[in-house]
């Protein structure tokens, strides 16, 4: 494991009114945000560690999220929402809705086109389950990868996901401080490439554990609203 010297934790800032999800990295609203970097890693320092950014905003109702990705021997095979994506050129979200991770978490995890797995996790029994049809329905999600690449590129690409949550849906499952000011998430961000020509698993946040994991909220940083 390599690890940060600095303290994970990274300002969240609110936003005025829904905005438009398009995978657009450069427009306005991102330009203004600062950008976390994944340059942690679990297992083995990977022959490819790719480029990888994410940056936060809120709103009233939503929780924004964007990644941007300088890749390389990209993959996506899965097609199905809550398949293995994972296995694919993959970006994660993990949070705790709060301060104590023992209130449990939510994984959101989405290939390079945009197929995701969104699951949760309450308390600490390692129990999980998924969402309903209607609550994936209200997910917004757009990425910039357009061409297939079910067989693996091995050319050097940039490609960003965007996409927005809404707290309706999560706090269902879990309960939800609602981000304002002051409010504090755990959270982690996460690259992995299980089953590419070129496998990583890289974090925001280090996790201090033997082998690739990334479910272990105790080693979640900090989002702070503000």
């Amino acid at each position: 494991m390599a690890t940060d010297t600095h303290t994970n934790t990274y300002q969240v800032k609110k936003i005025n009114g829904p905005q438009e999800i398009d995978a657009n990295w450069d427009k306005t609203i991102w330009k203004e945000t600062q950008s976390l970097q994944l340059k942690n890693y679990m297992g083995d320092k990977p022959e490819h560690f790719p480029e990888t950014s994410a940056k936060v905003r809120y709103d009233e109702d939503h929780i924004y999220v964007i990644f941007q990705v300088h890749d390389r021997y990209i993959r996506a095979v899965a097609t199905e929402t809550n398949g293995r994506v994972y296995q694919d050129s993959c970006v994660e979200f993990f949070f705790s809705p709060g301060e104590d991770v023992d209130r449990g978490y939510f994984n959101f995890e989405a290939n390079c086109k945009g197929v995701y797995l969104f699951q949760y996790h309450p308390g600490t029994d390692g129990s999980k389950g998924s969402f309903t049809r209607e609550e994936y329905d209200k997910i917004t999600i757009s990425h910039s990868l357009e061409r297939d690449v079910e067989v693996e590129s091995s050319e050097p690409e940039t490609w960003t996901l965007e996409y927005k949550i809404p707290y309706s849906i999560l706090s269902n499952y879990i309960p939800v401080d609602l981000p304002k000011p002051g409010v504090v998430w755990r959270a982690n961000f996460y690259k992995c490439a299980d089953k590419t020509s070129h496998p990583h698993w890289l974090t925001w946040a280090p996790v201090d554990h033997p082998t690739p994991n990334f479910h272990l909220p105790k080693y979640f940083g900090h989002l702070t609203f503000e």
